[in-house]
Formats: structure tokens, sequence, C-alpha cells
């Protein structure tokens, strides 16, 4: 039996709210670069969960500019929060491999608590915007 879309898009924000979760204990563990990740990572998933609530069968991608870009389509009040969104892009990638980042720098070291509070209160922001939407 197939799932409905509101039964995927349940589970795509459950991901979304564990990795919103392990992005504020990586804040606690000062391990900003990978909080920052995770903070992406629970927007691309909740954006993804938006996408499968209103009936997308395939989607691809993991900007969640683009993501949300989409989202908009549907839900057009969500267009304010489009430059949260593409900020978060920002920590797809340098935030996990050496060779993104200029000179002898490393993930680690290139992202400090100021970096990891920007990102929590983005993601925070936009889940409960999706969430609110979702769950009615």
């Amino acid at each position: 039996m197939k799932n409905s879309s509101k039964e995927i898009a349940l589970k795509w924000l459950k991901q979304a709210e564990f990795d919103l979760k392990d992005a504020k204990k990586a804040f606690e563990w000062q391990s900003y670069n990978l909080c920052c990740f995770l903070a992406q990572q629970a927007v691309e998933k909740a954006l993804k969960a938006l996408l499968y609530y209103v009936g997308a069968e395939e989607i691809w991608g993991q900007s969640a500019g683009i993501l949300l870009k989409e989202a908009t389509k549907y839900y057009p009040e969500l267009e304010s929060l489009l430059p949260q969104a593409k900020s978060l892009d920002k920590y797809y990638i340098p935030t996990r491999y050496p060779d993104a980042l200029p000179d002898e720098i490393v993930p680690s070291e290139a992202y400090d608590s100021s970096d990891g509070e920007s990102a929590l209160s983005k993601a925070e922001r936009i889940l409960s915007k999706v969430r609110s939407l979702i769950i009615n």
C-alpha cells in the first residue's frame, strides 16, 4: 500500500526535526561547522516535506534556496524566508570538506559560535513555518 502525501511529508519533517536537534547538540559541543551543516540539512528536509505534502512525487536537489523557491508556488507567504534559506546553502559543502576552503584552514576551524547561532536561528524559523503548514 502506497503512503499518502501527508504520511511521506511527516516522515521527512520528523527527520528534519531530528537534524535540527542534532544541530543544537553540535552547537553545545562547539562543533560549529557540523551545527551549520545540520541546520542546512534540517531546512532542506523540511522543505522537501512541504513539497511532498503538496503532492510532489520526486524532489531532487539539496539547495534550501531552490526548494523554498519551489514551495512559494504553493505558499507565497514563504517568500520572506528565501534569503535565509539561500544563506544556509553556503553550509552544504564547505562545512565538511577541507578542500572547499582556502589556504590551510579546515572546516572545524572556519566556523564559530556566531555562524552556529545564525544557522540555528534561520533553521528554527523555517522549520516552524513549515511545521505550521503541514501540521494543521
